[in-house]
């Protein structure tokens, strides 16, 4: 046998396309990731490659558009604060999970993520995932994962269930937020995050972003802003 033809079986001529059920280290799966065209959605989790299904309107594609939105329109209020729609996140070797939506405090003013290569490197202060119902797989092994990488705040709307979960970080444990008397979840880390949960989950979009304004007119966010503006000084 030729020397060239052992050459030639031993050096591929292209990286292969991502495939669900692939175990890969996080280095492997950006590469495969950039090598897959037309891939606009998959996720590294504990090792293993997930490939998102088709997106139905009702079910995801609208609730995501309302999730995102909210968190839009904090962003644009808040300086210092930064977030995104889909982003992938480094949080460890095994796991670069994709989440909806999130929210992160800019690392010049002292937030936990940093930006390296255009990704976000470490847990932001928070994630948010559209799901389907208390069995899904954002609910069990994407949680154990947030919850390992200090994500502080972990928000869950499931779709077919008409509930939402928000999750606080407590001693290295989530911990489902009681729903306050006026039913309107309160951000600890994002000051004026208000949500009307229940808006939420019957697509009052215009009722979800009017809640959120009266937080964003709050003492406590106007003191949030000065506070992040006077760490970048």
């Amino acid at each position: 046998m030729s020397t060239q033809g052992l050459k030639s079986r031993a050096t591929p001529s292209a990286l292969p396309p991502l495939e669900p059920g692939d175990h890969l280290t996080r280095d492997e799966f950006e590469r495969r990731f950039d090598a897959t065209p037309g891939l606009k959605k998959a996720e590294l989790i504990e090792g293993i490659v997930y490939l998102a299904p088709p997106v139905r309107i009702g079910s995801h594609a609208k609730p995501q558009m309302i999730l995102v939105s909210w968190v839009c329109a904090y962003w644009a209020g808040t300086p210092g604060v930064s977030g995104g729609d889909n982003p992938s996140l480094r949080l460890d070797p095994d796991n670069e999970p994709q989440p909806d939506a999130m929210l992160y405090i800019e690392p010049a003013c002292g937030g936990s993520a940093r930006i390296e290569d255009d990704y976000v490197v470490g847990g932001p202060e928070l994630v948010a995932e559209v799901s389907s119902s208390t069995v899904s797989f954002d609910l069990n092994t994407k949680f154990r994962v947030y919850q390992r990488n200090g994500i502080q705040e972990y928000l869950v709307w499931r779709v077919r269930d008409e509930e939402f979960d928000w999750f606080e970080l407590r001693e290295g444990k989530y911990v489902r937020m009681t729903e306050p008397t006026d039913g309107v979840l309160r951000s600890n880390v994002f000051p004026g995050l208000w949500l009307d949960w229940r808006a939420l989950v019957r697509s009052d979009a215009a009722g979800v972003l009017d809640v959120l304004k009266q937080g964003m007119a709050t003492e406590e966010h106007g003191a949030f802003v000065a506070r992040l503006a006077s760490r970048k000084a």
